[in-house]
């Protein structure tokens, strides 16, 4: 019903940046949420931004001023510009859609984003 496909993640120096791209295919639902959560080893899968079907962006506060949300045109591709990356952004982003209003919600696998020193 929902297949979501990440790509972007890699290696990279603090301080640089890194652009992630999830791909949604499959059934299009008019409402819905699109967005990108993170886990980092040893701890709980965080919220990082989404987006709702109106536009409306949500940031975790760790990550507002340096990360943008936005959406593609055809409105099935969200992207994560990371910009100023630091250590503790190392984690494995998940993208996520979520199909409103019944909240049921569907995950991609993962993508590693790994920032050295």
């Amino acid at each position: 019903q929902v297949q979501l496909v990440e790509s972007g993640g890699g290696l990279v120096q603090s301080g640089v940046s890194l652009r992630l791209s999830c791909v949604h295919s499959g059934r299009i639902f008019s409402l819905y949420r699109m967005g990108w959560y993170r886990q980092a080893p040893g701890k709980q899968r965080e919220l990082v931004a989404t987006i709702n079907h109106d536009d409306n962006i949500l940031y975790a506060d760790s990550v507002k001023g340096r990360f943008t949300l936005s959406r593609g045109n055809a409105k099935n591709t969200v992207y994560l510009q990371m910009n100023s990356l630091k250590l503790e952004d190392t984690a494995v982003y998940y993208c996520q859609y979520v199909i409103l209003p019944t909240m049921r919600y569907f995950w991609g696998q993962g993508t590693q984003v790994t920032v050295s020193s």
